[in-house]
């Protein structure tokens, strides 16, 4: 296989899985970066491929936390409440996903689309951030959460089906924006990442199952290793940075990277696909 094919796949592997879980999009990185760099494989398959990786990722680091909920569901309260709230809330984003999906992917999964929501996301960033800057959370720890906090967080998640809205940040900052602590909020984002991924790479690999071919491991492979890496260092860091700052950052990013997709496409820098 061309080794410039699979340092693509690294490359975009490494974009997936340090992304995933910041609130600056995924999927926005991706298609932007892979039109930039114009990587074509079997793209549901690549894209199914490295989105596992990112949320294995996920497992792994929280294993000790899910093998408590698989060993106590029907028999520990607290357990059991927790898998309420992640069915709750995984609820309204997959019925809209399901009913929607075709025309967002068909009118809305371009770069242009991703640098305006960029921009938009990291406005409402700052907005929600200084908003919270003067208000006392009303709900501390995950563990503290109730069904109707978690189904606030599921229709914010909503948002995130737009590519460049950011899965985690609408689900972050929805959390925080109904009262839920910021570090709190983070976790339940993971959390929720596991079924809301997991559902999704289960209907693309039934739906594109036959676009898998021997030629694709290597790049697969490639891909996977590289997600799945990426995101245990993006969620280590990002826990440990949410304990003493906020998204500020985040956003200042998301506003420069929106704005010079959309600066380059306005002078002619870059044509980008629409």
């Amino acid at each position: 296989m061309d080794i410039l094919i699979l340092f693509k796949a690294l490359i975009l592997g490494i974009i997936e899985g340090l992304t995933e879980f910041l609130p600056v999009s995924s999927t926005g990185h991706l298609i932007v970066f892979g039109d930039l760099i114009n990587f074509h494989s079997n793209g549901k398959v690549f894209e199914i491929a490295i989105q596992l990786g990112a949320v294995l990722a996920v497992v792994f680091e929280y294993r000790r936390r899910f093998q408590q909920v698989m060993t106590g569901i029907g028999r520990d309260r607290q357990v059991n409440r927790f898998v309420v709230n992640l069915a709750v809330a995984f609820v309204p984003a997959a019925v809209v996903g399901l009913l929607f999906s075709k025309q967002i992917k068909q009118y809305l999964f371009n770069p242009l689309t991703v640098a305006a929501m960029l921009v938009l996301g990291g406005l409402f960033i700052l907005w929600v951030e200084k908003r919270q800057s003067s208000r006392t959370p009303k709900v501390k720890t995950v563990e503290e959460m109730r069904p109707i906090d978690a189904l606030m967080v599921g229709c914010a998640q909503i948002c995130a089906l737009i590519p460049g809205t950011s899965r985690s940040g609408s689900t972050i900052m929805g959390g925080m924006l109904w009262g839920i602590e910021r570090k709190a909020a983070t976790e339940f984002s993971f959390f929720l990442a596991v079924p809301m991924m997991i559902a999704a790479t289960g209907y693309d690999v039934l739906k594109h199952y036959q676009l898998f071919t021997l030629q694709d491991i290597g790049l697969i492979a490639v891909g996977f290793t590289a997600a799945f890496f990426a995101g245990l260092l993006a969620v280590k860091a990002l826990l440990k940075f949410v304990s003493s700052k906020n998204y500020v950052p985040f956003a200042y990013y998301r506003i420069a990277f929106g704005g010079l997709i959309l600066l380059t496409w306005a002078t002619g820098w870059v044509s980008w696909g629409e």
